[in-house]
């Protein structure tokens, strides 16, 4: 099994509820967003429109983060996910050069969102997953999966824009849309074999 998700640029409408649901679920530090929203502008007065592309990790299957990672704590875990160990990342930012995407993020020193008052319970009790001095990213919420539920984007995505399943499954939902729909998946000519793959608007 090698999972992987499909997001439909059609159906994303740019709430942010993906970016927003991933930051509840991982408790990230301010300015650290495992799965972004960007928008882009097209055309000229009056045909104008908007154009929004969700991202995140891509967990590779020819991943360079993995590759050029010193400590193996950047490793592919299962189901071709990869992720970070916290207790083997020496912080030395090989994997963010790397990554092709630039979808990791260095935590340097602990932060809050109200630094005067400390913080709040809710980061208090996730701050513990974060330690400082290592990289952080996207691990397509392995907690979650290990419950038996969705990745928090995809569950919390309004317009059902994120799919999510087995890629060697031919018959899965994931593996239908890719085929039926001509799906892509950014940068291939970074050779990193993406297993994030779009639908054209």
């Amino acid at each position: 099994m090698r999972l992987g998700m499909v997001i439909d640029l059609k159906r994303c409408v740019g709430c942010y509820g993906c970016q927003l649901s991933c930051k509840a679920e991982h408790g990230t530090p301010p300015g650290v967003f495992f799965a972004r929203v960007l928008k882009h502008e097209e055309g000229t007065y009056p045909t104008v429109r908007q154009l929004f592309l969700p991202v995140l990790c891509n967990h590779c299957d020819d991943a360079p983060c993995v590759e050029v990672c010193p400590t193996n704590a950047s490793h592919y875990a299962e189901h071709g996910i990869v992720d970070i160990d916290p207790d083997m990342c020496v912080g030395c930012r090989s994997c963010m050069m790397a990554c092709p995407y630039t979808n990791r993020y260095f935590h340097e020193e602990r932060q809050f969102y109200f630094p005067n008052s400390g913080p709040s319970a809710y980061e208090a009790a996730r701050s513990e997953r974060h330690p400082e001095g290592v990289v952080m990213k996207c691990n397509f919420c392995r907690h979650r999966l290990a419950e038996g539920k969705l990745p928090a984007c995809v569950d919390n995505c309004a317009t059902g824009a994120r799919t999510f399943g087995d890629l060697d499954d031919p018959n899965s939902e994931v593996s239908r849309l890719i085929k039926d729909r001509g799906g892509f998946p950014l940068h291939p000519e970074a050779g990193t074999s993406p297993n994030v793959y779009y639908l054209a608007p």
